[in-house]
């Protein structure tokens, strides 16, 4: 029980801010990914002000950007000053949540009292990028190197349902209760207090309160369904359509029933107890955290492992946690986590996710955060809350926070 852990020392997490999170292409087309950071890392060094420190760092996650250092990049569009420094973090889609565990490791170690940390992504303006001998224009890295399998999501996504008898309708189901319930949320107002205005955009482009079961029904399967990888192509699948395994037979993952390419940010402080105490603002404890590897072949069960051992770290067991935020990137990948883990499923997201929200990769975890503390803020309840992400390649990342004021 948390009870057990020695919390004098564990670092806190106050302010936390996003921005709205646009679809690619749309309201933040024109946003490059430290204009979209910038304004967030105002409004938290804003927020905290008052406590007189200086910003020991900034720690953001970034996957698809331009390359260079994108945290310490955006401190400075942000105006905190040329004495604060940035470093950037990737851990693909976990970047945002990594970048914050970062924090939180320095402040408990005493090596920093006041951090910024969150990710940021820009789906819209990410560059183009080819391999020099070849010229053959690429959309990611690899995710593991050859003699692994290193499939697309999607595909991944769908051999992952696949495997584990997660159905078409399930899938549907639960993005259909996203949606609905991101877009209750976002109509009654829930979003607004955590969501910086950049640029006059303040609310979120993808949920829909019409993407009932009926309409999910109609969209096509997105990608054939792939299995194991055919003889003499270890690597597995990395086109959209699978270049291995079975062909033909239609898989159950649908643009319905997964993410958006989406822009977006967040961030939060990270700082002891005593500075949260003296800002007088509500604040979550960091209770415990967790990375963990998995099979490169089925990369949306990342998650699991990562939650799993930070809840050993903690001494919880899953039925003890009141609130959970786990990356929708897609209604399988999610099932299969909160199967695997044995999760109360009404206890997550249960505002909405990123099949209703969007997922901007890199900031993708800290927007997990954010939103958390939003649901444990709001709430009657002291029981802890859980943010996890799986990621590409196998791995996963977990952190485990209690309400601390």
């Amino acid at each position: 029980m948390t009870a057990a852990l020695d919390t004098r020392s564990a670092p806190v997490i106050v302010a936390p801010r996003r921005t709205a999170i646009g679809t690619a292409g749309r309201g933040f087309a024109a946003h490059t990914v430290d204009a979209l950071a910038a304004p967030v890392l105002a409004e938290v060094a804003r927020t905290v002000a008052a406590s007189g420190l200086a910003i020991d760092d900034v720690v953001l996650g970034n996957c698809m950007g331009p390359g260079g250092d994108v945290a310490r990049i955006a401190a400075l569009r942000a105006g905190l000053g040329a004495s604060v420094p940035g470093v950037t973090v990737d851990r693909q889609c976990g970047s945002g949540l990594d970048a914050v565990m970062q924090a939180a490791a320095r402040v408990k170690a005493g090596d920093g009292e006041l951090l910024i940390a969150g990710g940021a992504e820009s789906a819209s303006t990410a560059p183009h990028r080819s391999w020099p001998l070849s010229g053959e224009r690429y959309s990611r890295a690899p995710f593991a190197p050859a003699g692994f399998s290193d499939p697309e999501m999607g595909p991944a996504a769908d051999r992952l349902a696949a495997v584990l008898g997660i159905s078409r309708e399930r899938q549907d189901g639960w993005a259909a209760r996203s949606h609905a319930r991101a877009a209750a949320a976002q109509s009654s107002g829930v979003f607004d207090g955590e969501i910086v205005d950049v640029d006059g955009i303040s609310r979120d482009d993808r949920p829909r309160a019409s993407m009932d079961l009926a309409r999910l029904a109609r969209f096509a399967p997105a990608f054939p369904l792939v299995g194991e990888p055919a003889e003499g192509d270890p690597t597995g699948s990395r086109g959209a359509a699978g270049t291995a395994g079975s062909r033909g037979a239609a898989g159950t993952v649908t643009a319905g029933n997964s993410c958006g390419f989406s822009d977006g940010a967040a961030a939060m402080a990270v700082t002891t107890a005593r500075v949260a105490r003296e800002l007088a603002l509500p604040s979550l404890r960091v209770l415990t955290t967790a990375v963990a590897g998995s099979d490169p072949a089925l990369p949306g069960l990342g998650a699991a492992p990562a939650a799993r051992l930070a809840l050993a770290r903690a001494g919880l067991a899953p039925s003890e946690l009141g609130f959970v935020e786990i990356t929708e990137a897609f209604a399988a990948q999610l099932l299969a986590v909160s199967d695997e883990l044995g999760l109360d499923e009404s206890v997550i997201s249960a505002d909405g996710g990123a099949i209703a929200l969007g997922h901007p990769w890199g900031a993708s975890g800290a927007v997990l955060l954010v939103r958390l503390a939003a649901r444990m803020f709001a709430a009657d309840d002291d029981r802890p809350g859980l943010a996890a992400c799986s990621i590409g390649g196998g791995q996963g990342i977990a952190m485990i926070v209690e309400r601390a004021s």
